[in-house]
């Protein structure tokens, strides 16, 4: 008897769908998205065929960055709902065949947070401040930090307080906005914390957590100095002495171990945002994190010796340490991609085209709220702006609420039916015409792309069956992209300015765009991307073009 391969975890190969939840729907007219919201349209999701979703954080928050500025890791802000607004959430998305994934914030607390008030009550070298990283102030120099790093925000990461028994002042950490402090890991009181945050998540029922910032908890011992670029030349972002620390590797280690005694195929995602590929893929050795964004797809130029390049480099990487990687388009922290190619139909044309890519790859893929619409980014008024980076750069820098903007689900009404009619106006304003994109108008339309993306997530599913977790390349010219993945299934996208004829392929399975028919070859025109039988093992059929 022929013994059937085992089914690899949801994880591995998944396709895993981000919520930022105060954007996605609110249930109640306040103009926030809430948890009661995000459970009443989970058969969206359902429907888009994905096999997780991701919850951006709920916690109480005072939410001077997005809720990132955490008051209390156990509990859910009453602005998102309750404890059992998350049980429900949970049961439904189950019952839906979904897995459900909580962000997780560790690098940091808001400074609201029960310790950090309590390190601010008390004399400097107490145990209360010893969980912060507080530093003495130099009497030589008062006004200099104790060194060069920089907020990723703007400004100094450092901020300075007086001492409560009115002694010497300190300065203290926030790699972030000054009201979000940053952690000190080296003290044993803060994992053994968050080591009991996760088992309690873990045991309300929840799949997997995604870290937040998961290279950046450890700071290099001797607070050396960063040097000019610390947060615009990212793809020095493993030389900063604040990211990528070795002991970080050990503290993952015991993680592991403890969610994989975890029944249920239980996660640990990392954000972690190196552009080193063998660096990067140290996270996901089989003793440590089960998955960790890979942001080389995203920060990619449109060309087609970058993406193989980028592609390649990632997946040896990861090949080395027996792991896939997990591929990101779009995040609530970029630029959307219609937008970022280029805008108008053709940075739809591109947008819809590097998904068909994404999906394609060995390894997993998350998509964003709005994603699989094509959304553009919006372009706010300046009064509008939330994120804390506006006023922190001296308004200069817009900051990431163009992508926040809470997505369209109807043609029309006050929200979009973002929330109920007669309800306060969303946190952050929507367009005129947003409607155009909402999830009704293309529900109704067969070549939209919502029907796209359900289309591509279901075909995914089915052709990864079987097919193997490496690519082989397939020369096809300087401006396109092809790869096979195994012998059954391939895809190529044409990322030139002219048509290029593809030969030996025998039915396309999956286009992006129109694909004209032409003699004795397939005619693949600018900004488009396939998914193919090769001719030698096509069996028949029609093509399913976008």
């Amino acid at each position: 008897m022929t013994r059937s391969a085992p089914r690899e975890p949801w994880w591995r190969a998944g396709v895993c769908y981000q919520v930022y939840v105060r954007s996605f729907a609110d249930s109640d007219g306040d103009g926030t998205g809430d948890l009661p919201g995000v459970t009443a349209r989970l058969s969206h999701l359902a429907s888009l065929g994905v096999d997780a979703v991701w919850l951006t954080p709920f916690y109480p928050s005072p939410m001077v960055d997005g809720g990132y500025d955490v008051v209390d890791h156990r509990d859910v802000d009453p602005l998102f709902g309750a404890l059992a607004d998350v049980d429900a959430l949970v049961a439904e998305a189950h019952r839906l065949g979904l897995r459900v994934v909580c962000d997780l914030v560790p690098n940091h607390t808001s400074d609201r947070h029960p310790w950090f008030r309590a390190a601010l009550a008390a004399p400097p070298g107490s145990a209360a401040r010893r969980r912060y990283v507080f530093r003495p102030v130099d009497d030589d120099q008062p006004d200099q930090p104790p060194n060069d790093w920089q907020s990723a925000f703007g400004g100094s990461a450092w901020r300075r307080v007086p001492s409560p028994d009115g002694g010497p002042d300190e300065w203290y950490l926030h790699l972030f906005s000054p009201e979000q402090p940053d952690l000190n890991w080296d003290n044993p009181e803060v994992p053994a914390e968050f080591r009991d945050i996760v088992r309690w998540w873990l045991d309300r029922g929840v799949d997997g957590l995604r870290i937040d910032m998961a290279h950046a908890l450890f700071k290099h011992p001797d607070l050396v100095d960063a040097g000019p670029g610390q947060h615009t030349e990212f793809r020095r972002n493993h030389l900063m002495p604040f990211f990528d620390q070795a002991p970080v590797h050990c503290l993952y280690r015991q993680w592991r171990t403890m969610v994989d005694a975890v029944p249920g195929e239980r996660a640990l995602i990392g954000e972690v945002c190196l552009f080193d590929a063998d660096r990067q893929a140290r996270y996901v050795r089989p003793d440590e994190l089960h998955q960790a964004f890979t942001f080389e797809l995203l920060e990619c130029d449109w060309s087609a010796p970058a993406l193989r390049d980028t592609i390649g480099r990632t997946l040896e990487a990861y090949r080395r340490v027996g792991a896939l990687p997990a591929w990101v388009l779009n995040s609530h922290d970029a630029t959307r991609t219609v937008t970022r190619y280029g805008g108008g139909e053709r940075g739809l044309r591109r947008a819809r085209a590097a998904a068909l890519l994404m999906l394609a790859l060995p390894g997993a893929a998350y998509v964003y709220q709005g994603e699989e619409l094509g959304l553009p980014q919006v372009d706010l008024p300046d009064e509008a702006l939330r994120d804390p980076v506006w006023e922190r750069s001296g308004r200069t820098v817009r900051g990431r609420d163009g992508s926040r903007v809470p997505i369209p689900w109807t043609a029309d009404g006050g929200t979009y039916g973002f929330a109920p009619e007669g309800a306060e106006p969303p946190w952050l304003p929507q367009p005129d015409g947003w409607g155009t994109w909402s999830v009704q108008r293309q529900t109704a339309d067969p070549a939209s792309t919502l029907a796209f993306y359900q289309a591509a997530i279901r075909s995914r599913r089915e052709l990864s069956k079987g097919v193997a977790d490496k690519l082989t390349w397939w020369d096809i010219g300087l401006d396109v992209v092809g790869f096979r993945r195994g012998e059954g299934f391939g895809c190529a996208v044409n990322l030139g300015d002219r048509a290029v004829p593809l030969t030996d392929v025998g039915r396309l399975l999956l286009t992006s765009a129109p694909v004209p028919p032409a003699d004795e070859s397939t005619l693949l025109p600018p900004d488009t991307a396939v998914w193919f039988v090769p001719a030698c093992h096509d069996a028949g059929g029609h093509a399913r073009r976008g």
